[in-house]
């Protein structure tokens, strides 16, 4: 391939709006993409409450067998007794995504059990109220082991299985804070910025393949979920005029948008096959503000915690 070619070729690859580029970005052929989930397998993470447990429900209304996930072995038992009544087979399995052995595991029993699977759902997170000085460094591995690797070992561990079946989907959920970073959220921002370019990433590379095989990136806004309730906040947080019970409290206000709700959204992407999913007005609101002011939003954002942190 000669110089004046390749160049060519590659001005194909990233031009942004001509119809060469929309050919290559969508190998998957029309109509390929997954129509509804009736006899389809699911695996889900963080499945015992929330986002995970409301996947489970509504993917078993529509006849999509399940293999749930969760270290929260009641909260499993909760998602069990919500679907007892569906007409599908459910395993469920304890697992800490945060270690690679027993995800492997867990990917292996799934097919063993279900004969195959199409679907990941890489939902389990937490979250760390901090400041960057603040942080302990096992702070910092408890939650990128979790929200980061635990993504990645979903993705790896599922994907070649997941291959088999030539009609798949990978969905990993990264968040409204993977698309604007906050004060007091840097190690949660970093871990879901992560699992956007990671999935952004998986995403170009299984369109080249026309495998059969698609991933969605989810950025929930505002979610009514445990995650605020479980999360750690430290003392460090003092030092911004913060309060970290009130912190918290403050932040389960923001938590609106139903987990239902969020995970009907979800499910409607994977079937329009969109690669990028906004969950909430609070969730397209700042990305078009980040989007109209890259850096200027983050003035915007300290002000606005400076003055809430009172309340």
């Amino acid at each position: 391939i000669n110089c004046q070619n390749y160049i060519e070729f590659k001005l194909v690859q990233i031009r942004p709006f001509g119809p060469s580029c929309y050919s290559f970005a969508h190998a998957r052929k029309k109509g390929q993409h997954m129509k509804n989930f009736k006899n389809k397998v699911a695996a889900i993470t963080g499945a015992g409450s929330g986002i995970g447990q409301q996947l489970a429900v509504l993917l078993a209304k529509q006849g999509c067998h399940l293999s749930l996930s969760d270290v929260n072995e009641q909260g499993l038992a909760t998602t069990l007794e919500l679907i007892k009544d569906s007409n599908v087979r459910v395993t469920t399995k304890k697992v800490n995504v945060a270690k690679l052995d027993e995800v492997r595991a867990w990917a292996q029993d799934t097919v063993q059990n279900h004969g195959s699977v199409n679907m990941i759902f890489n939902n389990a997170g937490v979250a760390l109220g901090s400041t960057v000085e603040g942080a302990s460094y096992e702070e910092l591995e408890w939650i990128v082991d979790i929200n980061f690797w635990g993504v990645v070992y979903g993705t790896k561990e599922f994907l070649p299985l997941i291959k088999k079946t030539g009609d798949g989907h990978i969905i990993n959920i990264s968040s409204l804070f993977g698309l604007t970073a906050q004060p007091t959220q840097s190690a949660y921002n970093a871990t879901k910025f992560a699992v956007r370019g990671f999935t952004e990433s998986l995403r170009q590379e299984l369109d080249m393949e026309n495998s059969g095989v698609s991933a969605l990136c989810v950025h929930p806004g505002g979610i009514r979920t445990n995650i605020a309730n479980a999360a750690k906040m430290n003392d460090s947080l003092k030092s911004l005029g913060m309060n970290p019970e009130k912190s918290a409290k403050s932040f389960n206000k923001l938590l609106r948008c139903p987990p239902e709700e969020a995970a009907r959204q979800i499910l409607e992407a994977v079937q329009k096959d969109k690669r990028r999913l906004l969950i909430g007005n609070d969730a397209k609101t700042l990305d078009l503000i980040q989007r109209i002011l890259p850096t200027g939003y983050q003035k915007i954002t300290a002000l606005a915690t400076k003055i809430g942190k009172g309340k």
